[in-house]
């Protein structure tokens, strides 16, 4: 049941260009942010891990704890924006990222700055949500591809930039690894100052507001116990032991009993009816094996060119621009396509099938690998993921009214930020198995005994291993990052069985879904023509033209 409406805004009409860009101009901004936090240290964490000594396990951590906390709180903030202003969410989101990151620089050991990444993460999970809810409340569906271009090119720019950037940075002796943090701070307050002046969102006034708190610690506590299982069986404890045991089994109780209060919820976090619509439950999945190959695959990449291949973190950096071109040029190409067309089935197939191709290409990978077929399979793989991730998500956004636009949106990016999670947890996990046994048969095979720094918990800190032993090392890590990707490429076959399943549906062209239509809308679907959305939003403007 939903709270009562005290006072509304008066019905949302669709922004004309030049205030819409006006008002993206601070969500495309905060969006930056967002990724920067994560893709400046993509290339300058082997570097940061090492300087503090960290180990295999905890580089992986660096990563999962603020995967994590976005996943966790992703809904929370979703569901806050159905019931507050979202440009006071989003302001709020970015200073919890600006504490964040100043509390990452000053770390002193990894622990610490898994501890501050958490707390980023919290920041980040609102603004990956909070940015499309914004989004979506001002642009209708069908216009909305055309501004997916934009995003993309945010996308690129800090996937580009950023890993550039961190290279840059660590590389650079008068800076130092600390800067990786710090830099995303002037941004953010750029992005404050922007969502002020040109932010403009009708805020509707809600009475008897129930937060459900309950329903989203259940949640983030049944997938941070799962998470931790997954990162610590087979390294601290055995894959059957109580340990195991314990966390499974307390993992799926937890999630037994949120799925329990999510369905007697007043005001649940993630609304379970909106998960019973075919497309959106299609499209959640499709976004869970997504995230799973695209996080867990991409995150090893920085990893890949430096320890298994040798490079600088700047030549790593420079090294990925393939794979953001081709998530740049797909998602401002498909997104025009859509725009035009109104359909946003086949390019979201398409996008999954080049994903899964990519992956393919890239699991063959190992420490000499041509580096022109490197590049082919990171084009591809960034073609796959700019024509699935945005449309997924428009896909979710066209079903649902506005007024479940926050948690409709949000759960997308939940599931997204959940496979993501499990992705860099799982593959984390196996890359290190897989690099530890690689290691100890090497060193054995070369005579020499197997240490604490030859296993996938050691040390990163190469700089300090006599020649022969660093050669071991580089081979084993370049030598498993392969199967890292055949894995991804697996995860990434149900996103494309998924993308299939999908019921074929033409955007609408109105801000909001009527209530008296959804049941006519959802039966057009796969009518060719003006959809239902179309035509009762005509006859609703013409209705108040009227009045």
């Amino acid at each position: 049941m939903s709270a009562p409406t005290l006072t509304a805004p008066a019905p949302a009409e669709p922004m004309n260009h030049r205030r819409t860009l006006e008002a993206l101009s601070g969500l495309l901004l905060a969006l930056f942010v967002a990724m920067l936090s994560s893709t400046v240290v993509s290339t300058a964490l082997p570097k940061i891990i090492g300087a503090l000594n960290g180990s295999q396990t905890q580089y992986t951590w660096v990563v999962t704890a603020t995967l994590l906390a976005a996943t966790a709180t992703t809904p929370i903030w979703g569901k806050l924006a159905d019931l507050f202003s979202k440009k006071l969410l989003i302001q709020v989101s970015i200073i919890i990222y600006v504490v964040g990151s100043m509390v990452a620089g000053l770390s002193q050991s990894a622990g610490q700055l898994i501890a501050a990444r958490t707390v980023q993460g919290i920041g980040v999970g609102g603004l990956q949500a909070l940015v499309q809810v914004a989004i979506a409340a001002m642009i209708p569906p069908r216009e909305r591809g055309r501004y997916n271009g934009y995003l993309g090119g945010v996308m690129a720019l800090a996937t580009v930039g950023g890993p550039l950037l961190g290279g840059l940075i660590v590389d650079s002796s008068w800076l130092g690894w600390r800067w990786c943090f710090y830099i995303g701070v002037p941004f953010a307050v750029a992005a404050l100052i922007l969502l002020q002046i040109t932010l403009n969102l009708p805020v509707f006034r809600r009475g008897n507001v129930k937060i459900d708190y309950l329903g989203s610690a259940l949640i983030a506590a049944g997938v941070s116990l799962l998470l931790i299982w997954v990162s610590f069986v087979d390294s601290s404890f055995a894959w059957l032991s109580w340990q195991t045991a314990v966390m499974v089994v307390g993992s799926l109780i937890l999630l037994g009993l949120a799925l329990l209060v999510e369905s007697r919820a007043a005001e649940p976090t993630v609304p379970l009816p909106i998960l019973r619509e075919r497309n959106t439950a299609l499209a959640i999945l499709a976004s869970l094996a997504v995230g799973m190959a695209m996080f867990g695959g991409a995150v090893f990449l920085g990893q890949y060119f430096q320890i298994g291949r040798g490079y600088s973190p700047t030549e790593a950096g420079l090294l990925t621009i393939p794979l953001m071109a081709g998530v740049l040029l797909a998602s401002i190409i498909a997104g025009r396509m859509v725009s035009a067309s109104g359909r946003i089935k086949p390019y979201i197939i398409t996008g999954a099938v080049v994903l899964v191709a990519g992956f393919g290409m890239l699991s063959v990978v190992d420490h000499a690998t041509a580096l022109w077929y490197l590049g082919i399979g990171m084009f591809l793989i960034g073609v796959g993921v700019g024509m699935t991730m945005q449309n997924l998500v428009l896909a979710v956004q066209n079903s649902v009214a506005l007024k479940d636009i926050g948690a409709a949106s949000s759960t997308v990016a939940f599931f997204r930020s959940l496979g993501g999670t499990i992705g860099v947890s799982v593959l984390g996990a196996v890359l290190a198995h897989r690099v530890t046994a690689q290691i100890t048969h090497d060193l054995a095979a070369s005579g020499v005994p197997a240490s604490g720094s030859a296993s996938g918990g050691g040390t990163l800190n190469l700089d300090g291993l006599p020649a022969p032993i660093v050669h071991i090392i580089r081979a084993a890590y370049g030598d498993a990052t392969g199967h890292i990707f055949l894995i991804s490429a697996v995860i990434a076959v149900v996103g494309v069985v998924a993308a299939v399943a999908l019921r074929p549906v033409m955007l609408r062209t109105s801000l909001d879904l009527p209530d008296e239509v959804t049941a006519a809308a959802l039966a057009a679907d796969a009518v060719d023509g003006a959809p239902a959305f179309d035509q009762v939003s005509s006859a609703r403007t013409e209705k108040d033209r009227q009045a």
